[in-house]
C-alpha cells in the first residue's frame, strides 16, 4: 500500500478509493504499522513544532502574552498520537458494535478500514498545527472525514440503505461522547494550567 496514493484517492476520489479498498482484505496491524501510525506522526510534528517553538500570542486588556515551550510541544504531541491511534481503533470498535443493529457485518478489520481512512482528513489537516493560530482550519478540514465515512460504511460494511444514515448518525454521536471523555482525561493529565492574569503558565 502507497500511503502517499491512498491518502491522496481516499480526499479527492472516495468512491472510487472505498471500491478499492472493499477488494482488499483488512489487515489491521498493517494498517496502523504502515499508514495510521506515519499520518498521525506527521500531525504530532507539526503539534510539537507548533506549540514547542512557535507558540501562539493572547492578547487580552491587561497585556499580551505567549504560550509556547518544548515541554508543551511534547505533550500536544503526545496527545496527537495517543488521540489518533487510540481514536481510530475507538471509532473501529464502535462501529464494530453498532453493526448488527443496523443490519450490516460485524467484521472488525473491515470496521477497522473504515474507521482509519475516514479519519485521513483530520490526519493531513492537523499539518496546520504548525502555526497554532491557524490551528482551527485543520479542524475544518477534518469534517470532510464524516463524509467519507458516510461513503464507507455502506461499502464495507454492507449496510443497507435504509440503514445507512442511522449508522452513520449512531456511531457519529458514540464516538463524540467518547472522544469528549478521553479528551478531558488527557488533557487534564498533559496540558499545564495558565494563569493568563498573572503570566504564568506551569509548563
Amino acid at each position: 500500500m502507497n500511503i502517499v496514493e491512498r491518502a491522496k484517492n481516499i480526499l479527492l476520489n472516495p468512491k472510487t478509493e472505498w471500491d478499492n479498498i472493499n477488494n482488499e482484505t483488512p489487515n489491521t496491524q498493517n494498517i496502523i504499522t504502515n499508514y495510521v501510525i506515519p499520518l498521525v506522526a506527521i500531525g504530532a510534528i507539526a503539534s510539537f513544532i507548533g506549540w514547542g517553538l512557535i507558540g501562539r500570542s493572547y492578547n487580552y486588556g491587561f497585556g499580551s502574552y505567549k504560550v509556547s515551550g518544548i515541554s508543551l510541544g511534547i505533550r500536544y504531541a503526545v496527545i496527537a498520537l495517543i488521540g489518533g491511534i487510540g481514536g481510530s481503533l475507538l471509532l473501529a470498535a464502535v462501529i464494530d458494535a453498532l453493526a448488527p443493529t443496523f443490519k450490516s457485518e460485524k467484521n472488525f478489520g473491515r470496521s477497522f478500514q473504515v474507521a482509519a481512512y475516514s479519519s485521513t482528513a483530520g490526519w493531513v489537516g492537523a499539518l496546520f498545527n504548525i502555526l497554532p493560530a491557524i490551528a482551527l482550519l485543520g479542524s475544518l478540514i477534518g469534517l470532510y472525514g464524516l463524509y467519507l465515512l458516510y461513503l464507507g460504511l455502506p461499502k464495507l460494511k454492507k449496510t443497507p440503505q435504509e440503514q445507512t444514515t442511522g449508522y452513520f448518525i449512531a456511531s457519529l454521536v458514540a464516538m463524540i461522547v467518547a472522544s469528549f471523555v478521553i479528551g478531558l482525561i488527557l488533557a487534564a493529565i498533559l496540558i499545564p494550567k495558565t494563569n493568563f492574569a498573572t503570566g504564568n503558565f506551569n509548563f
